[in-house]
């Protein structure tokens, strides 16, 4: 069992609380430039930023483990995963940040908060599409989530707002993004795989970037403080920080922990943009953070022994 250190539980919570208020950047950051410039650039600043991180890591791992030489035929399989995994995963972030990012404009922070972190529920859920099996633990989660959601989400109306359906949207692509990470991480280096992902994230999103929007320096600059803060701080500093702090850590204290995101975001939005909850929206957020707790929590196995009597 892997022994917990309180410098750890300090890293993990700095990568909660930065990347919860990464939210309130994200929302600044639209003030002054689209959805895809935002995204490009975040995500182009991350990738450069990591890989003095690499390097880093690389001199991290070598003192406490003592890493072994690999063989060319392993390092060359490696790199290939890195770049497969580094693509794949690419793909899916640009799609998820872009539709988060939009959907920031039309909704709050506290809520996207929330409702990005229901990822956590989802992906047991899109396990058994995978032949895996989710336990009545997880079904308990999604009824909760879903109540969460609807008191979170729903108008007067009935209707589930713009905005809120696009963080939805981002939460099930989120999804698929860790279950791609899930396969390629034990196949190659994560940290070299979250740089590529860095990279083909950028590069896509100024597709869309140059299309749709007209990004100009001058408006990048005047977003430089929110941009760095999520390309540098969110991307580099935060995913660093989970690495290096998981690698003591139970992985389901660690998850627990980082969960905290959505609560961060909730009040960043409220401490810095004066956003206001209403209580049926307050009540939905617990619900939407009991049912992320719910479905990491593991339940306790009853374990029958056999007595055996020496006659």
């Amino acid at each position: 069992m892997k022994k917990m250190t309180g410098k750890n539980t300090l890293m993990l919570f700095l990568t909660a609380f930065i990347w919860g208020t990464a939210f309130v950047a994200q929302s600044v950051g639209m003030d002054y430039i689209g959805p895809f410039t935002f995204t490009c650039v975040r995500s182009l600043i991350g990738g450069i930023f990591l890989i003095p991180c690499i390097c880093f890591l690389d001199k991290w791992r070598a003192k406490n483990d003592g890493a072994e030489r690999q063989k060319k035929a392993d390092r060359k399989e490696e790199k290939k995963n890195v770049i497969l995994g580094g693509i794949c995963c690419g793909l899916a972030l640009c799609v998820a940040s872009n539709l988060q990012q939009i959907g920031i404009q039309y909704t709050t922070v506290g809520k996207a908060g929330f409702i990005t972190a229901l990822y956590i529920v989802l992906v047991p859920i899109f396990g058994i599409f995978l032949k895996k099996k989710a336990g009545v633990r997880i079904w308990i989660s999604v009824a909760i989530s879903v109540a969460g959601l609807y008191l979170l989400c729903i108008t007067d109306k009935l209707v589930l707002a713009k905005g809120d359906i696009l963080v939805l949207l981002c939460a099930v692509v989120f999804t698929i993004h860790i279950l791609v990470i899930d396969y390629f991480s034990p196949k190659a280096d994560s940290v070299r795989i979250a740089c590529t992902q860095f990279f083909i994230t950028g590069v896509l999103s100024a597709i869309p970037m140059f299309l749709f929007e007209t990004p100009r320096l001058s408006d990048i600059f005047a977003a430089a403080v929110p941009v760095l803060y999520a390309g540098v701080l969110s991307s580099g500093v935060a995913y660093t920080l989970q690495i290096v702090g998981q690698k003591y850590t139970d992985p389901t204290t660690a998850t627990l922990i980082m969960s905290l995101e959505s609560v961060f975001a909730a009040v960043s939005g409220c401490l810095f943009l004066n956003e206001v909850l209403l209580p049926k929206e307050i009540l939905g957020c617990i619900l939407v953070f009991v049912a992320v707790i719910l479905a990491q929590v593991p339940l306790p196995v009853k374990s029958k022994e056999k007595r055996t009597v020496a006659e």
